[in-house]
């Protein structure tokens, strides 16, 4: 039997709209502290609030996208980011204060949250469900290279030209992907009055999905471990002088999910959630254990390897789970489930660990982070993958 073809047309070009989306956030969430801080002589609290508050955007906007994406319509609610997104952006380029450009990056964060949560919901929509994790692992690449890409860039272009290229790069780059989207064609979801009737309201259910709440919770903890990677790996570079070796960690992550996503991908479809998440838990918990003790160059490197096995890993396939276990007509509202938890984590991390660091340091910060991450495998057990063992061997019984 032949497998279901995953390399569609829509598959690409949602999957290169969510990369241009996260490579602008990425871009602009590297260098905007600096723009802040030059510019308009911000404090580093105020130029920290500037590329903090587009997480806060994003999170309320992801809230409401997914209640009503189906309502709207996927491909509706795609064209609607991206022209808010698009005219935000444009915005960047009339800033005159620090004022103006917290309200232009919290509103860049609520067009960013309802552009890729519908990317998200879509690309569900698009590939064949018995190889999901297989297509949720290739399409997750388009954050993983953003995130690798994106900061390079944007503080190359810093550095050699004036920071106004960052908006200018960012806009045609939007630009290219919202022409390109509207050559879509994405599966419609015809919904019965009782189901869009429960998704009316303010509700719980009408907010997350249920199925998916076990699996973003591990997931808010995931994004809480990867927030000390994200925070504090630069100014603990500094701290044990390897600044240098610092700069291609992300490198060596990024190239290592690349190489490893084809095989994680089928591994969840073919062999199991629990197959994949059990050693995806213990590479993560090593690497940032292996961060801890770093004294030479090479240990670093070594460090983003387990980093980006684990990481990059977790972060696919738990997005993978969360649609895997819900409705079809709730795909949106479980994809946004997913990402809350996991922004939340992210978003709430710096701030919690921050209060460790004058205490512990960066060392036992990371040691700390390696163990939360290890007792995150019994956390994962009792949420979620006792139930995918139990789903498993039903399955091979009948």
């Amino acid at each position: 039997m032949s497998k279901s073809k995953l390399w569609t047309k829509d598959f690409l070009i949602v999957s290169a709209a969510n990369f241009f989306l996260y490579f602008t956030f990425y871009l602009l969430v590297a260098t905007i502290t600096i723009y802040a801080t030059e510019k308009f002589q911000a404090s580093p609290s105020m130029a920290g609030l500037a590329s903090g508050i587009f997480v806060l955007g994003a999170l309320i906007a992801r809230l409401f996208a997914g209640r009503s994406i189906e309502q709207v319509g996927r491909k509706k609610m795609l064209y609607i980011g991206f022209i808010f997104i698009l005219i935000v952006t444009l915005l960047y380029f009339a800033v005159n204060s620090v004022t103006f450009l917290l309200v232009i990056r919290f509103l860049h964060g609520v067009a960013f949250g309802i552009a890729s949560t519908a990317t998200g919901t879509i690309v569900g929509n698009i590939i064949p469900a018995e190889r999901r994790g297989e297509g949720i692992g290739y399409y997750a690449l388009s954050l993983t290279l953003a995130a690798a890409i994106g900061p390079f860039l944007g503080m190359f272009l810093t550095q050699h030209t004036s920071f106004s290229m960052n908006f200018v790069l960012c806009t045609l780059l939007l630009a290219v992907s919202f022409i390109a989207s509207l050559f879509l064609k994405v599966p419609k979801t015809e919904l019965t009055k009782q189901e869009l009737g429960r998704m009316k309201g303010f509700k719980f259910n009408s907010f997350f999905e249920p199925s998916a709440i076990p699996i973003a919770i591990i997931t808010a903890f995931i994004g809480f471990g990867y927030s000390s990677v994200l925070s504090f790996l630069t100014s603990y570079s500094k701290e044990i002088h390897l600044v240098d070796v610092a700069s291609f960690f992300f490198i060596v992550y990024a190239a290592v999910i690349l190489v490893s996503r084809p095989f994680t991908g089928r591994w969840l479809d073919s062999k199991g959630e629990n197959f994949v998440m059990y050693p995806a838990f213990l590479c993560f918990s090593i690497g940032l254990l292996v961060l801890s003790q770093v004294h030479q160059g090479y240990f670093l490197l070594v460090a983003g390897v387990f980093v980006g096995l684990g990481y990059g890993t977790l972060s696919a396939s738990a997005q993978a789970i969360s649609i895997k276990g819900s409705p079809k007509h709730r795909i949106g509202i479980a994809t946004s489930t997913y990402f809350i938890f996991l922004d939340g984590g992210i978003g709430v991390g710096p701030f919690l660990l921050g209060f460790l660091v004058p205490s512990i340091g960066y060392r036992g910060l990371y040691i700390f982070m390696g163990i939360i991450m290890f007792t995150c495998i019994f956390l994962y057990y009792f949420l979620h993958g006792r139930k995918a063992a139990l789903g498993e061997q039903l399955a091979k019984a009948s």
